[in-house]
Formats: structure tokens, C-alpha cells, sequence
């Protein structure tokens, strides 16, 4: 999700510090971790399939409307990866199929209606290698490198030329058979290529697509002549990409310093200081989070809901690093709530909890990491 895809200050700040002494027995390794707007979801080493958190809309999946303050087990099958929307989730098992629960008002679940479902339903038949849940649209990768969108399309985003006002099936994306990943944010969409090369399109007022161009773009198009991206990651408005350089950038929208850097918005990349160190970066409502070489997390942006996990509300114009711990994974996923693996696979979360969605219990908000009882 928009990663496109709300405190007390009680917790110690220094909780990162003494977060989980190593454990005697091997420790799993990190799976697959997702955050909407008020709930949460994450796969397990195992395969599991657990999620917390709101669900008004079904997007727990666990086959009713009834929130939970804790992790519950969503069926027995066997999951790779997940992601979450608004209101709304997806996920790809073991055997590459694709399945979506929750909201559907915009056709967002790809399964040819716009019904709600509080359980898994199949997008298709087709194998996928990875998925994208935004606010009310939905892309995904195939095995074959092509790409397909579906849900909502007033801005564009599904990148048909906005020949489909919405899709409630998956519509394919151009002709091109190379692509490696997708993101989506509220009402933009962003992929990478097999080269290396970055491309998007859908809604660009705030900069965005990185296009240069504060309008709309229907289709694909190609962010700078660069090739070398590794990663990218669609926030609510803005966008964030790691380069094989090793270096960070961000565009679009910066009320609350979500690019990174100081002054207005940036419809062109710009790099987030002159490390070249991170290894993988996630943008959320107006918070990023991302992670360096050495195991060390940072975040910054909007912090009105401690969403930056430095112990305060203070918005933050430039990465800002979470505590003093040095085994962080790059599987992380900002919003309003945030979420992180550890090296050990503990799951940590911080941020807005009205919804329970850090699934410590409690509806406490926390302005920085707890760990996850899953």
C-alpha cells in the first residue's frame, strides 16, 4: 500500500535498545508485513497468515466484521507476501495465486464485482510474483513479467489511458513483458523493469510520478533516464525509490517532510542526503521508513501520531533513526501505523493505535516500536 498506504509519549525511547536479547534457538527469518489505514497483516516464516486490527470492511479476512486487538490466524493455507490498501488486502500463496478480501465498492479485488468479502477470494487463475493494494486500486506482476491493474481509474492510475472509469476484473498494463515490481499510492502508480528502468502514471498534482509535470498521466512513462533503480515505493501522494547505488529519493508532496528534505513539493526525483547505504525504503500516508546496510531504521515525515518512532510528535524533515538497534530487516511497511521485521523475525509496530492495529492489546498509541505477539 500507499505506505501511501492516527500517543502517549510514556513509552521509553530507548526501547529499541533492549529490544529482544538473541534467542538460544535459530531464529526464523522475516517473512512479509503489511499496514492499512487501521488494520494490520503479516505472513509468518512459516507461511501463516495472521491479521489485526479494524475490520469494518472485512479486511481481516477472517470471515467477519469484528475488530481485533491481537493477531488472529486467517485460514491454514500457505502465504508468500501481502499488502494491504485503505481498507482492504491481498496476498499471493505458495502456489503464485493471487487473493483479496475486504472493502470492493471500487472493484478493488479483482473479482469481477464489487462485493465486500470478509474472506480470501481468487483473482483469477493466472501465477503472480508480487501485488500492490492502494487506496481503491489494486496492480500486480505475472509470473510472465506482464502487469495488470483493477479498481478504481478517475485519475488514471490504472495506466489504460483511462479508457475504464473502474475495473472490477484485471485489466493488462501496455504490451511490455519485463516487469519486476509495482506500487501503488492513493491515485498513482509506479513499477519498475527488468532494466532498471522506473515508470509511472496516474495522478501527478503534487509531483508525484516524478515526471516533472504537476497534471495526470494515463499511461506509463519513464521517471528519468536513469536505469539503475532497485526499489520504489508509492506513499499517499508523494513516492520514494531505492537506487542499486545504494542511494535514497523521494518526490511529490512535502507538507510534513515526507521527501526528506526541506522546502515545497519536487515533481523530479531528489536524493534524501548523500548517504548510499539503504537497502530498502517504504512511503506511507505522509511517513517513510527506511533501512541501511548496517541494520539501522529511520523514518520521517508526519509524526502526529508518533508514526516516526523517536518517542515524540514532531514532525521530522530528514530521516530521523528509530532507537539504537542494529537488526532491522527491509521488510517495513509506513502509514499512520508502522511496521518492521527484526533479523531474530520479530515483528515490531508503532504509531496509531485507535484500532488496535499494533496488535500489542490495547488502542494505546505509541511513539515508538512494540513488539508484535505473533
Amino acid at each position: 500500500m500507499w505506505r501511501r498506504m492516527v500517543l502517549a509519549v510514556s513509552v521509553a525511547c530507548g526501547i529499541l535498545a533492549a529490544a529482544g536479547p538473541a534467542r538460544a534457538a535459530a531464529a526464523p527469518e522475516p517473512a512479509s508485513v503489511a499496514a492499512g489505514y487501521s488494520h494490520s497483516c503479516a505472513v509468518r516464516a512459516d507461511g501463516s497468515l495472521w491479521c489485526w486490527g479494524g475490520n469494518a470492511g472485512g479486511q481481516l479476512g477472517d470471515g467477519t466484521r469484528t475488530s481485533r486487538t491481537a493477531p488472529v490466524r486467517i485460514g491454514t493455507a500457505t502465504w508468500t507476501s501481502i499488502d494491504a490498501g485503505t481498507s482492504y488486502t491481498c496476498a499471493i500463496r505458495a502456489d503464485a495465486t493471487l487473493w483479496c478480501w475486504g472493502s470492493n465498492a471500487r472493484g478493488q479485488l479483482g473479482d469481477g464485482s464489487t462485493v465486500t468479502r470478509t474472506a480470501p477470494v481468487q483473482v483469477g487463475t493466472a501465477t503472480w510474483t508480487n501485488v500492490s493494494a492502494g487506496d481503491s486500486h489494486t496492480c500486480a506482476v505475472r509470473a510472465d513479467g506482464t502487469l495488470w491493474c483493477w479498481g478504481f481509474n478517475r485519475l488514471g492510475q490504472l495506466g489504460d489511458g483511462a479508457v475504464t472509469y473502474i475495473a472490477t476484473s484485471p485489466l493488462q498494463v501496455g504490451t511490455a513483458t519485463n516487469w519486476a515490481s509495482v506500487t501503488t499510492g492513493f491515485a498513482h502508480t509506479c513499477g519498475t523493469r527488468t532494466d532498471g528502468t522506473l515508470w509511472c502514471w496516474g495522478d501527478s498534482s503534487a509531483g508525484q510520478l516524478g515526471l516533472g509535470i504537476l497534471s495526470y498521466q494515463t499511461t506509463p512513462a519513464q521517471v528519468g533516464t536513469a536505469t539503475g533503480w532497485a526499489t520504489v515505493t508509492a506513499g499517499y501522494t508523494f513516492t520514494c525509490g531505492v537506487r542499486t547505488d545504494g542511494t535514497l529519493w523521494c518526490w511529490g508532496e512535502n507538507g510534513y517532510g515526507q521527501l526528506g528534505v526541506t522546502g515545497t513539493y519536487r515533481s523530479s526525483p531528489v536524493q534524501v542526503g548523500t548517504v548510499a547505504t539503504w537497502s530498502g525504503v517504504s512511503a506511507g500516508f505522509d511517513t517513510a521508513c527506511a533501512t541501511r546496510t548496517d541494520g539501522s531504521l529511520w523514518c520521517w515525515g508526519n509524526n502526529s501520531a508518533g508514526q516516526v518512532g523517536d518517542g515524540t510528535t514532531t514532525h521530522r524533515y530528514a530521516p530521523t533513526r528509530v532507537g539504537t538497534a542494529a537488526t532491522w530487516a527491509s521488510d517495513l511497511v509506513a502509514g499512520y501505523h508502522n511496521c518492521a521485521f527484526q533479523a531474530d523475525g520479530g515483528l515490531w509496530c508503532w504509531g496509531n493505535n485507535a484500532n488496535a492495529q499494533l496488535g500489542d492489546g490495547t488502542a494505546t498509541q505509541r511513539p515508538a516500536p512494540q513488539r508484535v505477539p505473533l
